[in-house]
């Protein structure tokens, strides 16, 4: 049997033993393809690990670096109590306009903040504004800026802040040192920061599914 036919239909068991059926994030997902996002979302279970890491560490102040159609965002805001807030960031004016419709239809107006242009610019603003650290990082965005989405993620974290990085395998080419892919590139150096950089302690983790063969890192803040 196919290897990836096995992954899609194990990611199939699991989200149906596991994850209740939700009308609302299923016409989340179907809104994203008919608006033909890119297929970039996280999967159900993935989602429901990002719903568990944040109701497992407490949080109350998110913020997501790559928001395409506010699937993942809906799945991270579940998790925060009634006090919680996150704030989602997104590039693209036409991926922002279907993720707000889709906040809207969760009914997340209240806990999700999204903001919209370059990230990098937006980082920037935020540190001018003065916005306080947050409980939990989730960088989900273009591979090339990795590096730099993990210096200002640090920026914006405390002692204790949970910092879940995505697409960190790259179909095993994260090993490979002569890649010219600028996507592996930029992973490869998030690692090097990542071994480098004293605040934060982190693993990896290899994973495969209906998106193909892949990990996450995690990490958390050093006191």
């Amino acid at each position: 049997m196919n290897p990836r036919s096995t992954w899609e239909k194990v990611d199939e068991y699991i989200t149906e033993r596991l994850i209740p059926q939700d009308d609302v994030l299923e016409s989340v997902l179907a809104a994203n393809q008919q608006a033909r996002l890119p297929a970039y979302d996280v999967t159900p279970a993935q989602g429901k690990l990002l719903h568990l890491l944040v109701r497992m560490q407490g949080a109350k102040r998110i913020m997501e670096i790559g928001t395409l159609g506010a699937y993942s965002t809906i799945w991270l805001a579940r998790a925060l109590p009634s006090d919680g807030h996150i704030v989602t960031l997104e590039l693209d004016p036409f991926h922002a306009q279907v993720a707000r419709s889709n906040i809207a239809l969760a009914g997340m107006n209240d806990k999700i903040e999204l903001r919209v242009g370059d990230a990098l610019e937006q980082l920037a603003r935020m540190a001018e504004e003065g916005v306080e650290p947050f409980d939990f990082i989730f960088i989900d965005a273009d591979k090339p800026n990795n590096p730099k989405y993990l210096k200002w993620a640090l920026h914006f974290s405390h002692p204790g802040t949970v910092i879940l990085g995505d697409n960190v395998i790259r179909e095993g080419e994260v090993v490979n040192e002569s890649s010219q892919d600028p996507r592996v590139n930029g992973v490869r150096r998030f690692y090097d920061l990542l071994a480098e950089e004293p605040r934060i302690e982190a693993t990896a983790i290899q994973t495969v599914g209906s998106k193909g063969y892949d990990g996450f890192v995690l990490g958390i803040v050093n006191s």
